[in-house]
């Protein structure tokens, strides 16, 4: 069993910033692929970035692009996301998640259905 705890959401105005963490149950999060997904009311969960295993590879949707930054740190079983220029669309419950086994090229794990783990989320608010 893989546990992921979400934490640093909360509500802030139009251009601020915010830095998400999850902290992940287990000794195998150094073999994880990891992403941070989003999902506000009436849409569909949304691939946000990923982050490979060796955390020297990553991809972030356009949306964010530019504005968002995703981190790890192996050694505290911990993946971070640091949102800048927030905008009120990046209001939403955002996910952490993980998929582990062999390796994929970084643009697999856009997909939702990569993801064999999920956090219960946090809630992000940007105010205008």
């Amino acid at each position: 069993q893989v546990q992921l705890v979400e934490s640093g959401g909360g509500l802030v105005q139009a251009g601020g910033s915010l830095r998400l963490s999850c902290a992940a149950s287990g000794r195998t999060f150094s073999s994880y692929a990891m992403g941070w997904l989003r999902r506000t009311p009436g849409k569909e969960r949304e691939f946000v970035a990923a982050i490979h295993s060796s955390g020297l590879d990553t991809v972030y949707s356009d949306s964010v692009k530019g504005r968002f930054t995703i981190s790890r740190d192996n050694a505290k079983n911990t993946v971070y996301l640091q949102m800048n220029s927030l905008k009120p669309e990046d209001t939403a419950v955002y996910y952490c998640a993980a998929k582990g086994g062999t390796y994929s090229s970084i643009s697999y794990y856009r997909s939702i259905p990569a993801y064999d783990y999920w956090g219960q989320g946090t809630q992000v608010t940007v105010s205008s």
